[in-house]
Order: structure tokens, then sequence, then C-alpha cells
């Protein structure tokens, strides 16, 4: 038996989005503050007031299932047509069924119907799922930067005719999830 999981683009004006986002991220990046010891990362200092601004200005998809958000990613394309993907955050009860990569996929082609034609996000070196994930969906590191000695930043990149070429999905997609691991 299966759950039906819709990732939709999240309003601007949504504050009971807004707040769940947050709270998820909160929840999310707790385990990267403990692999990096650092708690005072920005995916956990981050206002509300600071998120509602990125969800006026960006794109913001979230994965809902019922009325409760269970996953998030942000991005935006810049002037030159470079896509900036970020804060992609899964619940931990809902992680391992592929929700992160469907969402991966589904902001590549709402970026990339803005004018995307590159990709690029960055995780912390010691994020190996992330890295992971985000190797599996074509991105190849292009860059590191040490922001000290415990966190040393990965830039992956891939050009935009490298993603699966699938057609734009619908602003409110369902996607069934498996339940068993």
């Amino acid at each position: 038996m299966g759950m039906s999981v819709t990732i939709s683009e999240a309003a601007a004006d949504d504050q009971d989005a807004a707040e769940q986002i947050l709270k998820l991220q909160y929840l999310c990046y707790q385990s990267e503050a403990e692999l990096y010891g650092d708690y005072s990362i920005e995916p956990l200092t981050q206002t509300l007031a600071s998120l509602k601004k990125e969800l006026a200005d960006g794109t913001v998809l979230v994965a809902r299932l019922g009325d409760e958000v269970v996953a998030s990613v942000r991005g935006g394309v810049d002037a030159s047509g470079t896509a900036r993907v970020g804060k992609l955050v899964v619940h931990p009860r809902m992680q391992r069924h592929g929700l992160g990569g469907r969402l991966l996929d589904a902001i590549e082609r709402r970026l990339g119907e803005g004018g995307a034609r590159r990709f690029e996000l960055f995780s912390g070196h010691r994020s190996e799922s992330n890295l992971q994930l985000y190797r599996k969906h074509g991105y190849q590191p292009v860059s590191t930067r040490r922001v000290n000695d415990r966190l040393t930043l990965v830039t992956l990149a891939k050009d935009a005719e490298d993603t699966d070429g699938a057609e734009p999905a619908p602003a409110a997609e369902t996607q069934a999830l498996a339940t068993s691991a």
C-alpha cells in the first residue's frame, strides 16, 4: 500500500506553508549540524521573514502528505541562466523512498522553464548521502571551498541538457511513494 504525496509550488503568501517549511528545515538540518559540530548554520538560524522573502523572490516546491509539508526545495535562476538549487529537505520518516530525487527533478523542470541553462548546488564534504543523491542525478563536483576546520563546501553542477528530458510536470502532481524500505 502506498501514500499519495503531492508536489506543488508554495505560494508566497502561504503563512502555514512557510511555518511548516521552516520547522521541517530545522528538523532536517539537525543531523548536518551534528555532523559538522556547528549549530549556527544558516538553515537553523533562518527567520520566518527571510524564508517568506525566498518564497516571494524564488521558486519553492513542497511535497505534502495531506496538509503536512514533508519535503521542500528552493531555487532561482540568475541573469546568466545558472539555476541555484538549495535547501532540499525531506522529513526523516519519508527519507529513502525517492522523494528527494523527485523533488530535485521537479525543481530542475520548473527552473528549466524559467530559462536555466546550468544547475548548481552545494553540500558539505561529509554529507555523503546528499552527495550520492546529487551524483545519481548527474551533478559533478566543480569546486570546493573550505569554510573552517570542520567544513568544506562542495559545489556540484550540471548543464540543463543533462537533465532527463522529461516533459515539465504540472503545477501539482501526485506521486505514489512506496512505504516499504
